[in-house]
């Protein structure tokens, strides 16, 4: 079962397993111009410094789209919108499908789990995972429901493979602990911040919460995705990888060179 994983843009990445392909948050937009980044609060605004490392058509037919939240735009942007209605299913979360009112979209809770029927691969199953979208637990209501994912599917022998979402480190991610075993986590990170709007606001991990998460799940190899090309990132990509360098952890993480895909299993 032949597995790989192509950085596009942000927390965009293409994970083709045996010729299925799946893409996450598809944001698609070159970069420059200032963007809402909240659709709940319109003083929230971001500015885009990276363009896609792949064009839609270099991306070509995606069978499954993976889609952590729908309201921010730097998990899906306007081309992203476009481009989701050409996949045969979106799985999100249900408030995403009210918003988005498309019909091949898949609203799933925490924990529930879609089966994906394809000849590619066997017994592929796609599982919501918690996410909290601040590390401020009262404004989790405001910043809007986030989901992660977990895929599994037949062969595997190492453990599942994990999609955290937009989340920090929070109780939800101690129960996927026990829950399943983790070979690959793909973690969003740069330390997303508005302080402008609430001080000490943060809605994604940092290196210290990227470093804490691998030493709860224990997987084997860890992606970091999500930590550049916005000005909201508040970690640097230097501070970030001099900080995963200096720990414990530090050999399980697998820095991707956007737009080359990488093997992940033969």
């Amino acid at each position: 079962m032949k597995v790989t994983i192509t950085h596009i843009d942000t927390a965009c990445v293409l994970i083709n397993i045996n010729g299925f392909k799946i893409l996450t948050d598809p944001t698609l937009d070159k970069k420059d111009g200032f963007f809402p980044q909240y659709v709940s609060s319109p003083m929230a605004f971001s500015k885009k410094y990276c363009s896609p490392s792949l064009s839609v058509e270099e991306i070509g037919k995606i069978d499954l789209v993976l889609l952590s939240h729908d309201h921010h735009s730097d998990n899906l942007d306007k081309k992203g919108r476009i481009f989701i209605q050409t996949v045969p299913t979106v799985l999100s979360t249900k408030d995403a499908v009210k918003r988005l009112k498309n019909t091949n979209t898949i609203g799933l809770d925490n924990w529930q789990e879609y089966n994906v029927e394809t000849e590619k691969v066997k017994n592929l199953k796609i599982t919501a995972i918690p996410a909290q979208h601040t590390n401020i637990k009262r404004l989790n209501r405001v910043m809007g429901k986030v989901i992660g994912f977990t895929l599994e599917w037949e062969g595997q022998q190492n453990g599942c493979l994990y999609i955290s979402g937009d989340t920090v480190l929070f109780e939800g991610l101690h129960e996927l602990e026990q829950k399943k075993k983790v070979d690959i986590a793909i973690l969003h990170l740069g330390a997303g911040a508005f302080p402008y709007l609430k001080r000490n606001l943060r809605v994604t991990m940092n290196g210290t919460e990227a470093i804490a998460t691998t030493q709860l799940l224990k997987p084997n190899v860890v992606i970091p995705i999500h930590y550049e090309g916005w000005w909201h990132f508040k970690q640097s990509a230097k501070s970030l990888k001099n900080e995963i360098e200096k720990s414990k952890v530090k050999d399980k993480f697998l820095w991707l060179e956007s737009g080359v895909a990488t093997v992940l299993a033969k």
